[in-house]
């Protein structure tokens, strides 16, 4: 898949922001929820708001429990066909990464309908419905507005089995950390949007943008598994972050062993960096220590605000053959172990 030709109309040109860089920055987002009111909480609530999880959760039964999330944002790429796949793929990522089996969809359309053809239009749809047909799911319905900015998610229901819920806040010190997919998607699409993205860098950001995080299904059946994310707009440090703030542990990752998307280096040392990675790092860098050895630009990628991004895995070592496997012989030929788990208190330290 080659980079679409140029043409006057750029879906991104309609946006202040693209993918999971939308997300409001995370120091913002905590202040913003620490002034919400309290609400009476059901039993049946396994899983809220209380560690930033991926979804919500709730018993349905002894033998099911109801996962739902929603996810959505402005254009990242500008072919729209390639957008509604991106925005769909990283909206149901959130049911695999609590370990659960996705049902449904509903789909989330805002459109500036007097500025972007139909047809367009239509083609993002269409993408979305690509990527729930391949995870085995139908859209059964959704709401669409007129929109300033051109807007596209996804509300997903899925379910799992009670007992088997992962959820980020059950690292367990000992712990090994894989990642599934390799960081860089923020840097690839910053490159994109000012012209200097060739067509070997749209395909890599494509392909891993719009792989499903399987995986999730699976890994909520083993043992060894005691936690599991996806990593998105936070960046990986973020994520991990709230791995290690859920569990009361800190994270230990491995500079050396973080797989990356091909160029994404070499563009972060040119300037190719979203404006989410610095404000990423002023939301949460207090507690992250970096080794001295760790340059800037390193930073900006584990800062790097990966939209539909890989599932991060914390799962006892004897597990990690099992864990490597079971990625590799669905797909994710780049997952790797990144770092481990330690007793201490909610940090993150980067060697």
């Amino acid at each position: 898949m080659n980079k679409p030709a140029e043409t006057s109309l750029r879906l991104t040109s309609f946006s202040h922001g693209g993918g999971c860089g939308c997300k409001i920055a995370p120091g913002v987002l905590a202040d913003i929820l620490r002034r919400s009111s309290g609400f009476p909480v059901p039993k049946e609530l396994m899983v809220g708001i209380e560690t930033s999880d991926d979804a919500a959760v709730y018993r349905l039964n002894d033998e099911q429990a109801l996962i739902a999330t929603t996810d959505f944002f402005m254009p990242i790429v500008d072919d729209p066909y390639d957008f509604g796949r991106i925005a769909a793929t990283n909206a149901i990522s959130d049911v695999y990464a609590m370990g659960g089996t996705p049902i449904m969809a509903l789909a989330l359309v805002a459109m500036p309908i007097g500025q972007l053809p139909v047809e367009v239009i239509g083609r993002i749809i269409q993408g979305g419905e690509s990527i729930c047909a391949e995870a085995g799911i139908p859209i059964a319905g959704g709401h669409t507005i007129d929109s300033v900015e051109p807007i596209y998610g996804l509300v997903v229901m899925g379910l799992v089995h009670p007992d088997k819920v992962k959820r980020n806040a059950d690292a367990k010190p000992g712990d090994k950390l894989v990642l599934g997919k390799p960081l860089g998607v923020g840097i690839l699409s910053a490159a994109l949007k000012k012209n200097a993205l060739n067509d070997a860098g749209y395909r890599a950001m494509i392909d891993n943008t719009t792989k499903l995080n399987k995986p999730g299904k699976s890994l909520s059946a083993m043992p060894g598994v005691h936690a599991l994310t996806d990593v998105t707009g936070f960046g990986l440090l973020g994520h991990a972050l709230e791995l290690a703030r859920g569990a009361k542990v800190a994270v230990r990752l491995e500079m050396a062993k973080i797989p990356l998307l091909p160029g994404v280096a070499e563009l972060a040392g040119r300037g190719f960096v979203t404006g989410a990675s610095a404000r990423n790092w002023a939301g949460y860098g207090e507690d992250v220590k970096l080794a001295s050895h760790i340059a800037p630009v390193q930073q900006a990628l584990l800062t790097d605000p990966q939209t539909s991004g890989g599932l991060l895995v914390s799962c006892d070592e004897a597990a990690v053959p099992e864990v490597l496997a079971l990625f590799h012989n669905e797909g994710f030929m780049e997952a790797a172990v990144i770092g481990e788990i330690r007793a201490g208190s909610a940090a993150v330290e980067v060697n």
